[in-house]
């Protein structure tokens, strides 16, 4: 399908750098548009054996031939946004919309500085959300302001939708999760705006008939960073015995463990719209799923549970994160109707 966007479904870290670079890989986009909040989102990516911790640039950067854009509803930290530019040697294509607020100084001094913030909610101190307190308040500055984005400059809403309507297949990407959204989520511990797909869709100035599909990405537990409520949550000794303990991708916290919510996986799925769901570390609960590529060599008890949560969410699971490399995917999206 010429749209496809991609979206977490529980409290961010559900594999979404992963799913993004297979597709980017298997469906050959001509460009890939990531909205969500900004440099508060790591996008892990392993590719050729080298471990890339994406925070500004699309997760799809390994196909060579993909345009890459972030769109105006994306916070922009200048310096980060360079680095990443330059040590993908993607000068070439990468695009920025003028209207992307920027991350100043005075917005990680705010951050890290409110107790409020950083103690009780326990934000990544990367500024994003008093920059997005600035953007909301007509204060911010925007990329068309910094001098050494001048060159990066485009009209994402315009190439976006141009490549849509020619028939062109392109990925939305989107940041966080559902449930960290500032609207859907577990309110005050969620994030300075909303990551639904509807939202994500609007970061790049795509209207929603122009999504052709939905992915929604569910890590086969769940896990959260910071502060918030966690149902069914289980020690951090004994997330370790079942090989469930993560480091957070931007900022290195112990990640918070529980096992797979069917609830919040429906709620997910409708908030969404859902079309399908991504199911990654498949092969952390069923290690005898790791690095299969067919459908077949998944035990019963992991095709068991891939259909309860078919069953559960009414959407199909077609896509299954076997390992941590990007080529380590079950895609079922041709065998299902």
């Amino acid at each position: 399908m010429p749209c496809s966007l991609i979206v977490g479904g529980f409290f961010g870290d559900e594999g979404k750098g992963k799913i993004v670079s297979h597709l980017a890989v298997k469906d050959d986009p001509v460009l890939i548009a990531r909205g969500g909040v900004g440099t508060n989102a790591g996008h892990s990516v392993l590719w050729k054996g080298k471990l890339y911790k994406m925070r500004m640039l699309p997760s799809g950067f390994v196909n060579q031939k993909c345009r890459l854009l972030v769109g105006p509803g994306v916070l922009v930290d200048t310096a980060v946004f360079l680095k990443e530019t330059a040590e993908l040697n993607a000068e070439s294509r990468v695009g920025i919309d003028p209207q992307c607020a920027i991350i100043e100084a005075q917005h990680i001094e705010r951050d890290r500085g409110s107790d409020y913030l950083k103690k009780k909610i326990a934000t990544t101190g990367t500024g994003c959300g008093p920059c997005n307190v600035d953007r909301v308040g007509r204060t911010a500055r925007l990329a068309r302001d910094v001098p050494k984005l001048k060159q990066y400059l485009t009209d994402v809403a315009f190439e976006t939708n141009t490549a849509i309507k020619e028939g062109k297949n392109v990925i939305i990407e989107g940041t966080q999760g559902t449930f960290l959204s500032l609207f859907h989520g577990t309110y005050p511990y969620v994030t300075s705006k909303d990551v639904t797909a509807s939202s994500i869709a609007a970061d790049i100035g795509v209207g929603p008939k122009a999504i052709d599909e939905v992915i929604v990405v569910f890590k086969a537990y769940v896990t959260r960073v910071g502060g918030g409520p966690l149902k069914d949550e289980i020690t951090e000794e004994e997330a370790v015995k079942r090989g469930w303990y993560e480091v957070a991708t931007v900022t290195g916290r112990k990640r918070r463990s529980a096992p797979f919510d069917f609830d919040l996986a429906k709620r997910s799925v409708m908030l969404n719209s859902a079309t399908q769901i991504a199911l990654t570390k498949l092969d952390i609960l069923f290690p005898e799923c790791k690095r299969a590529k067919n459908f077949g060599e998944i035990p019963k008890e992991a095709v068991k549970f891939i259909k309860k949560v078919e069953d559960s969410v009414k959407t199909p699971v077609t896509l299954l994160g076997t390992g941590p490399s990007v080529d380590e995917i079950i895609d079922r999206r041709k065998i299902l109707p």
